[in-house]
């Protein structure tokens, strides 16, 4: 046994009752249906020309029914005559390179076979033009080659910052569009601007791109497609706004005030630009994002590390404990180019690395500033896009039975490691 496991073998882990999380939840049920009748409905097929080339952003996000929509657009498109295309839509993610961003949209789903549509994938830009304060704005070769681009995207809270665009239809055009040239330009100055930025670049890029329409889509707290939004180029700065607040308001939360200690179990780029979604958890890497609903958390530790990150652990650094097995898998090469790209250095440091999960988990426990670890508010979660069923200490059910969002689903029970201290 060595010094760290000395100090923290007898730290003791409070034995966890599972919990069900109950969220507003509109959801569409049909997708085909939906989309196919929001298409038709809004007319906007008539702006692409038959025997077009059509450019369909994609980005680096895991988004609830994204690969079916994308694919049922492609056949949309080809069934008017058109010839669409993938391009990855994702700044600097995917390690900056054409092929690690293709691999990213092939292990989310948008594989051409699946989508019926080929990937073109390249880092090489166009510059269109320069904003008032002398950012260049970039847009990505093929798309720019295109006789039409559609842009494609989530709309939700962004990590870093507030505003009325923050994740969404106007941050795509800017940044993903972009590629590594474009992310870096706009985040140039912090996030502070950032939302000026966007929109400054976005306008310029609308202006002089052949943006034809964009697909929003909105989730609700359960990771389910709940709105397919099909606005027009003209319409994208004046709605955009709208629909972010409704994402706000369906954001998925942790119903406690303040814990000791928060486990997550994994973190990926394909969950959140920063591995975990921070209006969930409430820690953020800049001063120009606050918490939406979500608890004050003394420590939070992280064991692993999603397969569709592919070793980017952009966000490790915003926490506070790991494991050895996360940090094996963390490729600098992929992570960094994060950290260079939107000059925030914090999200990419090494948090204290354990050996197992035990080690992980007890290390947060000693290190939350109460005196009495026998009561350690304590909640274990997945990932921050499935927390409608989470576990929490025998001293937070109290609470739990006088939530109305909340129920209780099992009695407390002792977590289970293997032979190597990690969870079964």
């Amino acid at each position: 046994m060595d010094i760290v496991e000395k100090l923290l073998h007898t730290i003791p882990i409070p034995e966890l009752a599972g919990v069900e999380q109950r969220f507003d939840r509109p959801v569409i049920t049909d997708i085909d249906k939906e989309f196919s009748s929001n298409l038709h409905e809004r007319g906007v097929l008539k702006k692409i020309g038959r025997g077009w080339n059509v450019a369909i952003t994609v980005g680096s996000r895991g988004i609830s029914n994204g690969p079916l929509i994308v694919k049922l657009l492609v056949k949309k498109l080809k069934k008017w005559g058109a010839k669409p295309f993938i391009i990855p839509a994702m700044g600097s993610h995917g390690g900056a390179s054409a092929m690690g961003q293709r691999k990213m949209l092939e292990s989310m789903g948008y594989a051409e076979s699946y989508v019926e549509a080929p990937i073109f994938s390249s880092m090489q830009v166009v510059q269109l033009g320069t904003t008032h304060n002398g950012l260049p704005v970039y847009i990505d070769r093929y798309a720019h080659e295109a006789d039409a681009i559609i842009i494609f995207n989530r709309i939700k809270p962004h990590v870093s910052f507030r505003g009325n665009f923050e994740s969404g239809l106007f941050k795509m055009i800017a940044i993903g569009l972009g590629k590594q040239k474009g992310a870096e330009a706009c985040h140039e100055l912090g996030f502070e601007p950032m939302e000026q930025n966007i929109i400054d670049i976005a306008r310029i890029s609308l202006d002089k791109s052949r943006i034809s329409f964009a697909v929003g889509l909105i989730e609700n707290g359960y990771h389910e497609t709940c709105s397919i939004e099909i606005l027009a180029k003209e319409e994208i700065e004046q709605k955009e706004p709208l629909l972010q607040q409704r994402a706000k308001e369906l954001l998925p939360r942790i119903f406690f005030k303040e814990l000791d200690v928060l486990i997550i179990d994994e973190i990926g780029k394909d969950i959140s630009g920063t591995g975990f979604d921070t209006n969930v958890v409430g820690r953020f890497h800049t001063p120009y994002a606050h918490a939406i609903g979500s608890p004050d958390i003394a420590r939070i530790a992280v064991l692993d590390l999603t397969k569709a990150s592919h070793g980017n652990a952009n966000g490790l650094g915003i926490l506070d404990f790991t494991t050895r097995r996360l940090f094996n898998k963390l490729r600098f090469d992929q992570t960094y180019p994060n950290a260079l790209t939107s000059t925030v250095p914090l999200s990419v440091k090494i948090p204290m690395v354990l050996k197992n999960d035990r080690l992980a988990i007890q290390a947060a426990i000693k290190s939350c500033n109460i005196v009495n670890k026998e009561e350690v508010r304590l909640v274990r979660i997945k990932n921050t896009i499935k927390v409608d069923q989470i576990e929490v200490s025998g001293n937070l059910l109290a609470e739990v039975r006088n939530h109305e969002k909340q129920r209780i689903l099992s009695d407390p029970r002792p977590l289970e490691f293997d032979k190597q201290g990690n969870l079964f």
